[in-house]
């Protein structure tokens, strides 16, 4: 049998010309040329590239930068009165720490033997000298009469040696009577007369000291009833009282001990009036001002408020300050409850602003602005700061798109490629 040529038969591939294969790679090689010479175009300065994916970039743009200081405070009560003992004495006291209380509510009360006995003698007193003021007036009464009477003894006198000087007048052009007769009538009525004018100025005398005297008399009266009065109040203020609608805080000392005068006895905590410390970083101190706009977080609820008060001393590196609510529903709230606040420092309205980011920490002259692709680094100038945004003075432009973020991987180069 005669075998067929199919075990030598093979399959031929067709060649390609060494003319095309030489040509397509030098297409290869020019698109590889091209790509790097357009990458040299577009960034012909670039000294480093960074993936995109680990920046933060925001844009330029204008608006309201409102620049605030954070900080962190508790309610207090606006009221928290001490009481404390108006004299020395043994105190009773008759409500515990965290006990509710009403303005006037007895809530403790002094015995004082002293005080006691003091207002019995000065009450003593002050009967003796009422006593001693009748029996003034009895006297004046006395006196007076007496006075009237002297008086009306010289005007009988005056009228009997008028009439007897009158009778000796005709008398003598008769001649029932001698001259002397008439002279000794004569000198009888002028007698009796400067004996009366002496007797009204003597009344008139007698009755101004009558009454100098017992107006000195009731002037100790009234004098000792101040007394007695001031006295009573004292002891009435054994009895002390609440002076604030509330709670009680703390008891400062223990039920029936000696106290002395002016000691501290109670605190108490008025729950219709609160207020806000807050404590504020001592950077800002000098910023600070009364009547700053306060926005405060307490729970899940926002109020307004501003500074009422800002501490004059700086304690822990914090300023302590006050708030005060404006007309606002505070029911509710808790005293030592946290408060977040914000303090507005400054308002600015339509200023060219960008997002705050870690590329302050360069110290806020420089920033990296992007433009296809590439982060070319510009000198910026920087005005007010808000927690979200920074003012742009100088440097850059609406629109202008920056990186925010940390340059601590750009070694201060002055273009960085951004791979995406």
């Amino acid at each position: 049998m005669i075998k067929d040529t199919s075990g030598q038969d093979q399959s031929v591939q067709k060649k390609r010309p060494i003319y095309k294969r030489k040509r397509a790679s030098i297409i290869g090689a020019g698109a590889a040329l091209f790509g790097v010479l357009l990458w040299l175009q577009l960034s012909p300065q670039a000294q480093h590239s960074i993936e995109r994916e680990q920046l933060d970039i925001a844009k330029v743009e204008f608006g309201n930068l409102v620049r605030e200081v954070g900080a962190q405070g508790k309610i207090v009560a606006a009221h928290a009165p001490t009481i404390y003992s108006p004299e020395i004495g043994v105190t009773t006291l008759y409500v515990n720490a965290g006990d509710s209380v009403h303005k006037g509510q007895l809530v403790a009360q002094l015995h004082s033997p002293k005080l006691s006995s003091e207002l019995k003698q000065q009450e003593s007193e002050l009967s003796r000298l009422e006593s001693e003021w009748q029996r003034q007036q009895l006297e004046s009464r006395r006196q007076a009469l007496a006075l009237e009477k002297s008086l009306d003894l010289a005007r009988v006198t005056l009228d009997a040696a008028e009439r007897e000087n009158r009778r000796a007048q005709i008398s003598i052009k008769t001649s029932l009577i001698s001259q002397i007769d008439l002279e000794q009538a004569q000198d009888e009525f002028a007698r009796a007369k400067l004996n009366f004018t002496h007797a009204q100025k003597e009344a008139e005398i007698g009755r101004d000291t009558l009454k100098f005297e017992l107006a000195s008399v009731k002037s100790n009266v009234e004098r000792q009833a101040i007394v007695v009065e001031e006295i009573k109040r004292r002891v009435t203020n054994l009895q002390v009282r609440a002076s604030v609608h509330g709670i009680v805080g703390n008891l400062l000392v223990q039920n029936k001990s000696a106290v002395s005068q002016n000691q501290p006895l109670m605190t108490l905590v008025d729950l219709s009036a609160y207020e806000v410390e807050l404590q504020v970083p001592e950077s800002y101190a000098n910023e600070l001002g009364l009547s700053m706009p306060v926005l405060m977080r307490i729970g899940a609820k926002e109020f307004e408020g501003k500074l009422s008060a800002i501490s004059p001393e700086v304690s822990d590196r914090e300023v302590t300050t006050r708030v005060k609510f404006s007309n606002q529903d505070i029911s509710g709230i808790r005293q030592n409850q946290r408060v977040h606040a914000r303090i507005q420092l400054e308002s600015k309205q339509n200023v060219l602003k960008v997002k705050r980011g870690p590329f302050l920490n360069t110290g806020g002259y420089i920033a990296y602005r992007l433009h296809d692709n590439v982060a070319q680094r510009v000198d910026i100038k920087i005005g007010s700061s808000s927690l979200k945004d920074i003012e742009i003075i100088a440097g850059l432009q609406e629109g202008d798109e920056i990186i925010v973020s940390g340059y601590d991987a750009f070694s201060d180069a002055s273009s960085v490629l951004i791979r995406q």
